[in-house]
C-alpha cells in the first residue's frame, strides 16, 4: 500500500496529467490516420520529450504507444484499411460487419476488447511487480548480455521469410553504434578522419529518418485516397458492455496470449494476435463465419494486441531490453535523463515503475471514454489528404532533427536514412531490426566488457543458473530456426522432384 501511495504522489501533477491527455488523444488520432502509425508519431515527439522530466516524457510516449491501436481499429473496421499494422487482423471480421450495417457494434466490441486486454495486462503485471523486483537483482552483466543477444535473435527469427534480411539489418544497426570515439580507450572507430563522425550517429537521428522521414516520402509519392464513410448507428453503453461479456472467454484468453508474448522481446502483437485468433476460431461454434463478420474475431484480435504494450514494458524496465522499435525509442528518454533501466531500477525505484503502470491504467480509461463519445468525429480524420500529412510529417521531422544539436549534419544524416528507409519499405523489408541493433548492440558491448573482467574460461560465462538458462534458450532458438530452414528446403526440393504429387 505504501508503494502504491508513493507511486500516486509521483504522477499527481498537472504536467503529468497534461502529458497523459495529449498522448492519449493524440495517439488515437494518429492511429486513425492510415499510413502514419505510432512509430512515426513517437519519432516526431521524441526530441520534445528530452526537455521534460522522465515521468512526463515517458507518460506522453506511453500515451501514444498505448492508444494508437484503439484508433487504428477505426479505419480497419470502417474502410478495410488498418490504421496501424497490428490492426490488420481486425479488418477480417470488422469490415464485413460494417457492410452488414453493424459498424457501431464492431467498433464498440473493438474498444471494449482493447480496454479489457490492456487492463488485464496492467493488473497482471502490477501483481507480478514484487516478484520481478526480487528476480531483477539476479541479472548481472553476463545475464543481461545473453538476454540482449536472445532478444536480437528472436527479433530476427520472427521475420518469417525475411530472416536473412532482418539479420543483416540488425548487424547494420550494431555496426552503426560502434561509429565514433570508443568510451573506454578513447580511440576512434570507423570515423575515417571525419570530424562529424567522432560523436557517433545519434539514435534519434536514425529513428526520425527511418520512420518519420521515410513515411513522409511514401505519403508524398502516393496518390491521395478517398474513403466513403459509413453511417454509424447508436448503441447504448450498457449494450456495449453486455456484448463483451458474451465473449469474455475469448477476451480473457486473448489477453493472456498478449501478456505472454509481450514479455518476450521480439515477439509482440503479431504473434499474440495469431495465437488468439487461431484459438477463437478453433473453439468457436461457428468457425465458418470467421473472416465473414464474426464478432469473436474482433474480440480475439483487439484483446491480444492491446494487452501487449504493458507487458512489453517488463523487459524494457527490468533488463533495459526493448522488444521492438517503439520501446527502443522510449529507452532513449531514459538514457537522456541518466535513468538506467535494469535490475537497479526495479530494486531501487519500484515506485517509479509502478507510477508508469498507473499512467497506463488511467490512459486506457481516458481513451475508452473519449472513443465512446467521439467516434463519429474521429472518422473525419481519415479524410485528411495523405500528401498534406506527408508534408507535415516531413516538416516536423526536419525541425525535430535540427533541434537536437542545431546541426545541419544531423539533418543530412536523417535525410539519408529517410531515403534508405523509403527504399526498405518499398521493398517490404523491415526497418525495426536496425533500431534494435543500435540499442541492443550498445548494451551488449558494455555488458560484455564488464562481464569479461571476471571470465577466465569460456564456460565461466554460463556458470550461473540464469546465464545457463538464457544460453540454452539461445541454442534452442538457433536450432529450431535451422531445423525450420532445412525442413522448408527439403519440402521445396520434394515438390520440384515430384511436381505431379501436388496435383493428386
Amino acid at each position: 500500500m505504501d508503494l502504491l501511495f508513493a507511486s500516486f504522489q509521483i504522477i499527481a501533477r498537472w504536467d503529468v496529467f497534461a502529458a497523459l491527455m495529449l498522448g492519449a488523444i493524440g495517439g488515437v488520432i494518429v492511429g486513425g490516420l492510415p499510413g502514419v502509425g505510432a512509430a512515426v508519431a513517437i519519432a516526431i515527439v521524441l526530441p520534445v520529450t528530452f526537455a521534460l522530466e522522465p515521468i512526463v516524457g515517458l507518460t506522453a510516449l506511453l500515451g501514444i504507444y498505448g492508444s494508437s491501436m484503439y484508433g487504428g481499429a477505426i479505419p480497419a473496421i470502417l474502410v478495410n484499411t488498418p490504421g496501424t499494422p497490428v490492426n490488420a487482423l481486425t479488418t477480417y471480421d470488422g469490415y464485413p460487419m460494417t457492410r452488414r450495417g453493424e459498424a457501431r457494434r464492431a467498433l464498440s466490441l473493438a474498444y471494449s476488447a482493447s480496454f479489457f486486454g490492456a487492463m488485464f495486462s496492467i493488473c497482471a503485471l502490477m501483481l507480478l511487480a514484487p516478484v520481478l523486483a526480487r528476480i531483477a537483482p539476479m541479472f548481472g552483466a553476463r545475464e543481461i548480455f545473453l538476454a540482449a543477444l536472445l532478444g536480437i535473435l528472436l527479433v530476427v527469427i520472427t521475420h518469417r521469410g525475411q530472416v536473412l534480411a532482418a539479420a543483416m539489418l540488425a548487424c547494420l544497426g550494431i555496426f552503426l553504434q560502434t561509429i565514433g570515439i570508443e568510451a573506454t580507450a578513447y580511440t576512434q572507430r570507423y570515423t575515417f578522419g571525419a570530424g562529424w563522425l567522432q560523436s557517433g550517429i545519434d539514435l534519434i537521428v536514425v529513428v526520425l529518418g527511418l520512420f518519420a522521414i521515410s513515411q513522409a516520402l511514401i505519403l508524398l509519392m502516393d496518390k491521395d485516397k478517398t474513403y466513403t464513410l459509413p453511417r454509424i448507428e447508436k448503441v447504448s453503453f450498457l449494450s456495449q458492455i453486455r456484448d463483451l461479456w458474451i465473449y469474455r472467454r475469448i477476451a480473457a484468453v486473448g489477453s493472456s496470449f498478449g501478456v505472454f508474448c509481450g514479455m518476450i522481446p521480439g515477439v509482440g502483437e503479431f504473434m499474440s494476435q495469431f495465437m488468439s485468433y487461431s484459438y477463437a476460431q478453433r473453439t468457436s461454434k461457428t468457425p465458418e463465419m470467421f473472416g465473414k463478420g464474426n464478432p469473436e474475431g474482433i474480440v480475439a484480435s483487439e484483446a491480444a494486441n492491446n494487452s501487449v504494450p504493458p507487458a512489453a514494458m517488463i523487459p524494457l524496465l527490468a533488463l533495459g531490453i526493448p522488444g521492438e522499435e517503439l520501446t527502443a525509442m522510449m529507452l532513449a528518454v531514459f538514457y537522456v535523463h541518466n535513468v538506467v533501466p535494469g535490475p537497479q531500477l526495479f530494486a531501487g525505484q519500484m515506485d517509479f515503475v509502478m507510477a508508469l503502470y498507473l499512467c497506463l491504467f488511467f490512459l486506457n480509461i481516458i481513451v475508452v471514454g473519449f472513443l465512446f463519445f467521439a467516434s463519429g468525429t474521429l472518422m473525419k480524420v481519415m479524410l485528411i489528404p495523405s500528401r498534406f500529412l506527408g508534408m507535415m510529417i516531413l516538416t516536423f521531422s526536419l525541425i525535430g532533427v535540427y533541434s537536437l544539436r542545431n546541426s545541419l549534419t544531423d539533418v543530412a544524416i536523417a535525410s539519408g536514412f529517410g531515403v534508405f528507409g523509403f527504399i526498405l519499405k518499398r521493398l517490404e523489408y523491415p526497418t525495426s531490426p536496425i533500431i534494435l541493433g543500435i540499442v541492443l548492440g550498445k548494451l551488449m558491448e558494455d555488458r560484455l566488457r564488464t562481464a569479461m573482467a571476471r571470465v577466465r574460461e569460456p564456460w565461466d560465462f554460463i556458470d550461473r543458473p540464469i546465464a545457463f538458462i538464457l544460453f540454452c534458450m539461445i541454442v534452442i532458438a538457433v536450432s529450431v530456426q535451422a531445423w525450420t530452414v532445412l525442413r522448408d528446403r527439403r519440402r521445396k526440393k520434394d515438390e520440384q522432384d515430384h511436381p505431379c504429387d501436388r496435383n493428386l
